[in-house]
């Protein structure tokens, strides 16, 4: 079958620029940079992925909100260190039309800012909390370095949840629950990732701390898919959310969120995709199968007919599967839908009628499997999961082989992917290594923290208390 010009393990950046034109996700030549066009086929997969968060929402008993998109500058100004995090790359508005606003406006670049006034009056007692809102917006930050289809863009698809609770207690209990609802969702989409503890130096603007959600790709560089924050009561204070306790006493809440953008699709992109297109997770694939007639002279009605009733049964079923009947040959067929990374082709022609069966082809391995017509629906679903297994198996491969654990920095130098180093606990030494080894400090392990005993920091050589991991990122 035809190959991308670029091939994966050559040239991946150009591969991945070239995957996402030839796949039609989206289009890059809107006039501001870094703000695509979404195409339909692009928009659909997005749309899955979100159906795929809005059901861990209501799982979790978050609800739905939406709230506008500007922020008056008196509210931004609240959080000092948030209005520093973010001052350097936010978007103003200053006029409408020719007439000067009495105060500057800005369009959100996260909506800590818009929401928590209105927590303010939500909130009152007790039985007001916890209170677990979401939504699924645009948000806009000024990007300044290269920007690069659903991985670094000035315009993003985000999603925020953001909760409140009675006690820091409270709010721990639902960082826990965000990280599982994080291994469940990303598990659904073949992706393992690590959780980090963000050193203090590159934490979220007004967190107490901040948890990244990084995987690994192709490149060897990690991207951050997402990250789960705790407020402890560093917004509730200038923002005024308080409850009147059981005991009569005004408490402050405390708050967490946790966000995730359309990172994600770069990382289905990357991770996933091969030399002749994507592979998407079937899970969120917005074609999960898709019939494609081999047409023989004499034999035209036939065939469509019989792949016609094929089609009838799976969409009956709920499955999301289209029958490709346009007048060109199936090779061409196979080609468009293989770019596309449609889980699964069934193939069916003279032969297979005959038979009383189709051809499945799964897209990973192109492998061609006849199966008899009763049993479609139940290989269809086992194929579904072999496929999911083998993306989520290959990816953790790709992880696990490059994590190097070493004691120097020499090792180090030595070493691509995420590199795992022993460290004090002072920020200077962290950055001195970041330095030399001109990767980012991506943080502390949080599920898994191996021994630090007899282990020194490889700066100052004093006792090391924990790891910390670094990598070339996005």
């Amino acid at each position: 079958m035809p190959e991308t010009r670029y091939k994966k393990d050559e040239d991946f950046n150009e591969w991945y620029n070239e995957i996402v034109e030839l796949a039609d996700l989206c289009d890059k030549r809107y006039p501001i940079k870094g703000m695509n066009v979404w195409r339909p086929y692009g928009w659909k997969l997005m749309s899955y992925v979100d159906a795929l968060i809005r059901r861990e929402m209501e799982f979790t008993r978050h609800q739905e909100v939406y709230f506008p998109l500007l922020i008056p500058e008196s509210l931004f100004n609240k959080e000092a260190e948030h209005i520093e995090g973010f001052g350097g790359e936010v978007y103003w508005i200053t006029h409408a039309g020719h007439t000067e606003l009495e105060e500057r406006w800005l369009l959100r670049p996260t909506s800590e800012t818009a929401m928590y006034p209105i927590f303010s009056l939500w909130i009152r007692s007790h039985a007001d909390l916890p209170l677990k809102v979401f939504q699924i917006v645009n948000t806009f930050r000024y990007e300044t370095k290269q920007t690069r289809a659903f991985i670094r863009v000035r315009e993003i698809h985000f999603f925020e949840a953001h909760t409140c609770h009675s006690d820091f207690e409270d709010a721990e209990r639902q960082i826990k629950e965000d990280k599982e609802m994080a291994s469940r969702f990303f598990y659904e989409l073949s992706l393992p990732f690590l959780f980090h503890k963000r050193p203090e130096w590159d934490k979220f603007a007004g967190a107490f701390y901040t948890i990244s959600i990084d995987v690994l790709m192709p490149s060897l560089k990690t991207l951050q898919l997402g990250s789960i924050h705790q407020y402890r009561d560093n917004f509730s204070k200038p923002y005024e959310i308080k409850y009147e306790a059981e005991d009569g006493t005004h408490r402050y809440c405390h708050q967490t969120t946790y966000g995730m953008s359309e990172r994600i699709l770069g990382a289905i992109i990357g991770i996933h995709g091969d030399n002749r297109g994507l592979i998407i997770p079937p899970s969120v694939a917005p074609i999960q199968v898709v019939i494609v007639p081999i047409i023989f002279k004499g034999k035209e009605e036939q065939v469509l007919e019989f792949s016609k009733k094929v089609f009838e049964d799976l969409k009956q079923r709920e499955i999301r599967v289209h029958l490709d009947d346009r007048d060109i040959t199936p090779g061409s067929k196979y080609y468009d839908w293989e770019l596309k990374g449609v889980p699964l082709r069934i193939e069916i022609g003279p032969r297979d009628i005959e038979e009383n069966q189709v051809i499945l082809v799964p897209r990973d391995t192109g492998e061609k499997k006849p199966v008899k017509i009763d049993s479609i629906p139940m290989k269809i679903e086992e194929e579904f999961q072999g496929l999911s297994k083998r993306l989520y198996d290959n990816a953790l491969n790709l992880l696990q082989y490059n994590i190097n654990k070493v004691s120097t920095i020499e090792e180090a130098k030595n070493k691509s992917g995420i590199i795992m180093l022993p460290w004090c606990g002072v920020d200077n030494c962290a950055l001195e290594i970041e330095e030399i080894l001109d990767k980012s400090t991506l943080g502390e392990p949080v599920e898994e923290k191996p021994s630090v005993e007899n282990m020194v920091c490889p700066i100052c050589g004093k006792p090391a208390t924990t790891w910390l991991r670094y990598a070339k990122t996005y």
